[in-house]
């Protein structure tokens, strides 16, 4: 059995984005050429790549990917960004109903509701972003 490698994205010349141009099985010894695209996720770096498996592992709860790898939240939100982007996709800003809340900001509505500052009714609409 031949070694397998993992698929360059881009040009080691001029780095522009590769395509495959032959499929090959070696168990059939079939061979299909053609223009096949990369795919997006061929865009990304080795290390965006062991990113997007962890957050796929930890289902998407970010909370479970700062404990994996050990980063803060806005460190976790950043990568994800920085890879969304790589696949050629637009950064939204914030949720659909409203802005995000950064750590402090979820920290201090908890810490209100704790105290008595603001009813569970305003908590959850601060945090879902639906109160100014």
């Amino acid at each position: 059995m031949y070694p397998v490698y993992p698929v360059p994205s881009q040009c080691p010349v001029c780095y522009e984005t590769m395509i495959i141009q032959r499929l090959h099985c070696p168990n059939c010894d079939v061979t299909v050429e053609g223009r096949f695209s990369l795919g997006r996720l061929a865009l990304l770096t080795p290390e965006q790549i062991e990113f997007v498996e962890v957050f796929l592992r930890c289902e998407g709860k970010i909370t479970r990917v700062e404990k994996e790898l050990d980063i803060s939240y806005p460190t976790v939100r950043s990568r994800l960004n920085e890879i969304i982007q790589a696949m050629g996709y637009e950064v939204s800003g914030g949720s659909e109903q409203g802005e995000e809340l950064t750590p402090e900001e979820r920290r201090q509505v908890l810490d209100d509701l704790a105290s008595g500052k603001i009813t569970s009714e305003e908590a959850i609409e601060l945090l879902r972003g639906e109160l100014p």
